[in-house]
């Protein structure tokens, strides 16, 4: 069985994608594991300024560190009326606002409100902003392939919505009126960033891993 190792101590993105790789599982005998697996795989620094280049900050670290397969995502919110802010600082938007230890749903919390007092009086129709993902395949020979996911949206006037985490409550993809936090799980993955961004792998881990 082939071992591939998502570069992520987050165990919601790990189930999430475990979902969304659930058709390689069987076909490649694949077993999905997260770095929190290897206590010895580095907790990197994402210290470069795209999407892509964090992803493979971590994709290389995670399999030199490990030998296998391992494949990085990093994705964010970029707002228009901020010129694409937060971007790769949406994680950490509001700084210590909620407190350097604090748990995750807090920092989420602090970030959506900050976001949404700074665009407090821009017009709805000036609210567009777009989830973007990228995601990179690290081999332990050195090789990688990198791809993107996107989606279309605007932000809302108020979080709304249980489902999710992170800017879901706020966003609301272009065509519906529903917040990414009110979506069930399968409905999420159809159209979110990551399940298209690794959507988008499916076919470069086929090939890589068969």
């Amino acid at each position: 069985m082939t071992k591939l190792v998502l570069a992520t101590q987050n165990e919601h993105k790990v189930h999430e994608l475990r979902q969304i790789l659930a058709e390689l599982v069987d076909e490649l005998g694949l077993e999905i594991v997260g770095a929190s697996d290897f206590p010895d795989a580095p907790d990197v620094v994402e210290s470069e300024v795209t999407f892509v280049g964090n992803a493979r900050l971590k994709a290389v670290a995670v399999a030199q560190a490990t030998g296998l397969p391992s494949v990085a995502d990093d994705s964010g919110l970029a707002v228009d009326v901020l010129g694409g802010s937060p971007g790769v600082f949406s994680a950490r938007w509001s700084g210590t606002h909620a407190g350097p230890d604090a748990p995750r749903a807090a920092r989420d919390g602090a970030n959506v409100s900050l976001l949404l007092e700074q665009i407090g009086d821009v017009p709805d129709e000036h609210r567009s902003a777009s989830f973007v993902c990228a995601a990179v395949l690290a081999m332990p020979d050195g090789s990688i392939e990198s791809v993107e996911g996107r989606v279309l949206g605007s932000i809302s006037r108020e979080p709304v919505g249980e489902n999710g985490f992170g800017y879901d409550p706020i966003f609301v993809p272009e065509g519906d009126t529903r917040a990414m936090a009110e979506y069930t799980d399968v409905e999420k993955n159809e159209i979110s960033h990551r399940g298209r961004a690794f959507r988008a792998m499916i076919p470069v881990l086929r090939e890589r891993l068969s």
